[in-house]
């Protein structure tokens, strides 16, 4: 059975019982924002329908995007310079969170019957948000809000949620966008949570669950990637073309090399 926690049980470690779901932890401990804290620092997520307790989730194994990795295919890099430069078009963070979640939650998926971003989760994500821990990427066109992402920052850590998309590649700029920050700030990894052939597409790749655990082990312990503002610069790190078209992005440098969890210095 699945082992089920009260609100003021610890959560258990991934791997320390038999999982009779594959990767299904625990179910119950309600989503305060000390027990989402508690789970992500153990590689744990929530991910639970209408009706359902909340249930708590380590895949074996689990997508992971290296930043390094991410392939900013040509037709992508072109439509995102075209993007960049016109004007009116814009990539923010943080700007519009709530919209963002909203969005991600009514987006029909192929393949799934409903939301897992249900009425709780959309009220706890928010908290976080306003306590500084989960973060959007925004892809405005003008005034609409035509695709983005959220994510969950930690240490040099960031656990990718869910995204969107109202147009063309919108949902891939905004991806785009976060990994560029990644770089710009250390961080060597997006966790993915599941495989999809999308991800996969963009470099994404599975890592065995050990191998994941070890380095949020690391990384949860690393200095704070605290500030997530946008910064036109930070294209210079995906691809140094794109900082000479993103308005006002200045010098970007030329990429050092990228510190990992593992480095003292990150």
């Amino acid at each position: 059975m699945v082992r089920w926690i009260d609100e003021g049980q610890p959560l258990p470690a991934p791997g320390s019982a038999a999982e009779e779901v594959p990767g299904l932890v625990a179910a119950g401990g309600g989503l305060a924002l000390a027990r989402l804290e508690e789970a992500y620092r153990q590689g744990l997520f929530p991910w639970f329908g209408p009706g359902q307790p909340v249930l708590w989730w380590s895949p074996d194994p689990r997508m992971v995007l290296r930043v390094a990795d991410f392939r900013l295919h040509r037709s992508l890099r072109k439509a995102l310079a075209q993007f960049l430069r016109t004007p009116g078009c814009a990539i923010r963070f943080d700007h519009a969170f709530d919209e963002v979640i909203a969005a991600c939650a009514s987006t029909p998926r192929a393949g799934q019957d409903g939301t897992w971003i249900v009425p709780s989760m959309l009220r706890a994500y928010r908290a976080w948000h306003r306590a500084g821990r989960v973060h959007s990427v925004e892809t405005w066109d003008g005034d609409r809000l035509v695709g983005g992402l959220y994510f969950v920052a930690l240490g040099r850590m960031v656990f990718g949620e869910s995204m969107f998309a109202r147009r063309s590649d919108a949902s891939k700029f905004a991806l785009a966008a976060l990994v560029a920050a990644c770089r710009a700030r250390g961080v060597p990894l997006i966790d993915c949570q599941q495989h999809t052939a999308h991800l996969a597409s963009l470099g994404a790749c599975e890592m065995p669950r050990a191998d994941f655990l070890r380095h949020v082990a690391l990384a949860r312990e690393a200095r704070e990637a605290r500030d997530w503002t946008y910064d036109e610069s930070a294209w210079g790190w995906l691809d140094p073309r794109l900082a000479s078209v993103a308005p006002d992005a200045g010098a970007a440098g030329p990429p050092r090399a990228l510190p990992t969890a593992e480095d003292p210095a990150a």
